[in-house]
């Protein structure tokens, strides 16, 4: 499993201080008070990971190291963004038609449509090539792999159960249904569209080892779902890396404390 194993920033706000952070494969929570860096932390690493120019991506005071050593290249990644603004960016508006989105969130969402249309013909090829293998154990495994899709639905449907909503498990994409009212995901609560956000950006990487960056994650979640997030990602796929900042003590309530990095003990003097 490639994954980050550890980061280092030369200086923090152009400054005399510097980051030395080790992470863990499996869940990394950035903690602090207000202004000490975490965000700044998240979207320097972010910015560098994204950074297509090798030499660039060097030269800018961002050091990655990866296990295994070399997998830098091949690192897979996501980002879920948390706070949901109006959407006032031309050139976001630019790339979608469809007015019913408002805000950030719903544009993540638009997004995730296409990734999931994009899961789901994966999902179906490989299904094709078992049955045409000859695998003795081809149905069984088309089954587990078909289980990943019922398994999200199956989570969905328990955070949603208080308001009656469930996924439409017929449908090529994303559609929910309350009583006998067809929902679009756009038209969910913040907490709701966030939720969503998060465990789709965990299924449409079909179970591959990636790293998942969050800032904040808890902004629009009730404190049961704070407490049951990182569960939830860990239970949709066992692979990911999960690296996120928080404020709030139900996130690591269940388990996490020791995943629980201050963002004081990893700046040193230059």
């Amino acid at each position: 499993m490639a994954y980050i194993k550890k980061i280092e920033i030369d200086s923090l706000w152009n400054s005399n201080r510097r980051v030395e952070w080790n992470l863990r494969p499996d869940v990394n929570i950035l903690s602090g008070v207000n202004g000490v860096g975490k965000t700044t932390i998240l979207n320097r690493v972010v910015k560098n990971l994204l950074t297509a120019d090798r030499i660039e991506r060097m030269t800018g005071g961002v050091t990655i190291q990866t296990e295994p050593e070399d997998a830098i290249e091949e690192l897979k990644f996501d980002v879920v963004r948390s706070f949901d603004r109006p959407i006032i960016s031309g050139e976001i508006l630019s790339k979608v038609a469809d007015i019913s989105l408002r805000s950030e969130l719903d544009f993540q969402l638009y997004q995730l449509q296409r990734r999931y249309l994009d899961y789901q013909v994966s999902m179906s090829n490989r299904m094709v090539a078992l049955f045409t293998s000859g695998d003795v154990d081809a149905n069984a495994k088309v089954q587990a792999i078909a289980a990943q899709k019922t398994h999200f639905f199956d989570l969905v449907d328990s955070l949603f159960k208080d308001t009656r909503k469930k996924i439409k498990r017929d449908s090529n994409e994303i559609v929910l249904e309350q009583g006998l009212e067809t929902l679009q995901p756009y038209q969910l609560s913040s907490g709701e569209k966030q939720m969503l956000i998060i465990l789709l950006t965990v299924l449409v990487q079909n179970r591959e080892p990636f790293t998942l960056f969050m800032d904040e994650p808890e902004i629009s979640l009730h404190v049961e779902w704070q407490q049951r997030l990182i569960g939830l990602i860990r239970d949709l796929n066992p692979n990911t890396q999960v690296v996120l900042t928080t404020h709030s003590p139900a996130v690591i309530m269940n388990g996490w404390t020791d995943c629980v990095t201050d963002v004081e003990d990893i700046l040193f003097e230059t």
